[in-house]
């Protein structure tokens, strides 16, 4: 069953650590079988809906999701990252 990786800005506070971080993460995440679906601002928001950066990566399965997270590489990405932005990140299982 697929699984879907959605993480949100909630604060960026770096954007130097930010890019970093990206150039690190998207191979790492597309390496480990991740599919970038969309990333960006939304374009339109609705009902309690912000504004704010949102990453959609498809996965094949939670568990290729979760070893994504956990694997060297992506580990790399995240220190680069640092205490460069504030987020929220969920892997949802696809229906």
């Amino acid at each position: 069953m697929t699984a879907y990786w959605i993480s949100t800005y909630l604060e960026i506070r770096d954007e130097t650590k930010l890019k970093a971080y990206a150039e690190l993460a998207g191979p790492a995440l597309t390496g480990a079988g991740g599919t970038f679906l969309a990333r960006g601002l939304p374009e339109k928001v609705y009902e309690q809906g912000r504004q704010q950066r949102s990453v959609l990566i498809e996965f094949p399965s939670v568990e290729a999701a979760v070893a994504a997270h956990d694997s060297e590489a992506y580990q790399a990405a995240l220190e680069a990252l640092g205490d460069g932005v504030v987020r929220d990140l969920r892997i949802v299982p696809g229906a």
